[in-house]
């Protein structure tokens, strides 16, 4: 299954669900999405433990704009909001 197609499955599937519970809900219009090498997976895993502590000192956005930069990756800063 392609990425987008299993992303947009998601959020079909749980935007009914949560807005019962959550009725100011609604899942941002894009997202992005990286793969890991198994190598990498621990380094990962602390990455995400720590990611609340990590995004004290920088943000998310800051950080995802450096990271898209870094691999060449074109994107719109609108869409980094």
């Amino acid at each position: 299954m392609a990425l987008a197609d299993a992303v947009r499955e998601i959020k079909a599937n749980s935007s009914s669900w949560l807005s019962r519970y959550l009725p100011e809900f609604a899942w941002q219009s894009g997202y992005a999405a990286f793969s890991v090498s198994r190598s990498a997976r621990d380094d990962v895993r602390r990455y995400i433990e720590n990611q609340a502590e990590h995004h004290a000192k920088r943000s998310f956005k800051d950080e995802l704009r450096e990271l898209l930069q870094r691999h060449g990756l074109e994107f719109d800063e609108r869409d980094l909001a």
